[in-house]
């Protein structure tokens, strides 16, 4: 039997802890994420964007060239998600946390979150694939000064390598998920 009081004797699919869920906007984060999170005991889906909804007047919006305030109310809107994951996992769950993580912002929120064990999946389908997804999607990520080529070039230029990074662009969510189980707690693990 696991002494879960002794980090040492803990494994990571035995103990909670968190997997970040990243990509870009239509990549299928938040599918991904329920369904993940659906497959685990004693689980919570975080989803990032909740606390940018949660900002009633003053809200600035994320664009290709945010204003200050955007990336202020963008790193306070991490650094709550992160918080709220550290929370469940000392309450006995295990967090998907899911948000677009790109550039600094991933390693960013990998510091922030003091639990582990931690993993990192980013979901990486081909920009057609997500443009595909986008169209059968009731909301909007792009417009038309950014469509997913130029979020897919920032993921894949400016966004470090960490954890697992999956090409699901043939994948169905089940397959996915699937993927994340065998391979997150290991080749995505954040020390």
């Amino acid at each position: 039997m696991t002494d879960h009081t002794n980090p040492s004797t803990v494994t990571a699919d035995e103990a909670p802890g968190v997997i970040v869920v990243s990509g870009i906007s239509a990549a299928g984060k938040s599918t991904v994420a329920q369904a993940l999170a659906a497959r685990l005991p004693r689980s919570v889906h975080v989803r990032g964007d909740a606390f940018r909804r949660m900002i009633v007047n003053g809200q600035a919006h994320m664009t290709a060239e945010a204003p200050p305030e955007a990336v202020a109310q963008l790193r306070l809107r991490h650094r709550l998600a992160a918080a709220s994951a550290d929370a469940y996992v000392e309450a006995g769950f295990t967090v998907v946390l899911q948000d677009i993580l790109l550039g600094e912002h991933l390693t960013g929120i990998t510091k922030m979150i003091k639990s582990r064990p931690l993993a990192v999946v980013v979901l990486t389908p081909a920009p057609e694939v997500v443009a595909q997804r986008e169209k059968q999607r009731g909301k909007t990520g792009y417009g038309p000064d950014w469509q997913p080529e130029d979020l897919d070039k920032v993921l894949r230029d400016s966004t470090p390598r960490l954890g697992l990074w999956l090409d699901t662009s043939r994948q169905t969510a089940d397959e996915t998920v699937d993927e994340i189980l065998e391979r997150a707690w290991s080749e995505g693990a954040i020390t």
